[in-house]
């Protein structure tokens, strides 16, 4: 099928890039990339799960964190009222 495609600058300029870089035709590499993206567009979108990793702070400086005032003055200085 012919048809004419307008390609945003960005787009051509990566196409441009890659054509080079794999020494294929314009038409191959365009419908080789349509071939994939339209592949993806059919399968949802699976969002990865959000992980943290753990670090050791050491060990606890205050005896009692439950007394916030105590807390408080020992990180700040007892004028942090």
């Amino acid at each position: 099928m012919r048809t004419t495609l307008s390609l945003d600058d960005d787009v051509a300029a990566r196409i441009e890039q890659l054509r080079q870089a794999l020494d294929k035709p314009l038409k191959e590499l365009v419908n080789e990339a349509l071939r994939r993206g339209l592949a993806g567009m059919h399968e949802p979108h699976r969002p990865t799960p959000y992980r943290t990793q753990p670090v050791d702070l050491g060990r606890c400086r205050l005896p009692n964190v439950d007394d916030v005032a105590s807390a408080l003055a020992a990180a700040e200085g007892e004028g942090h009222r």
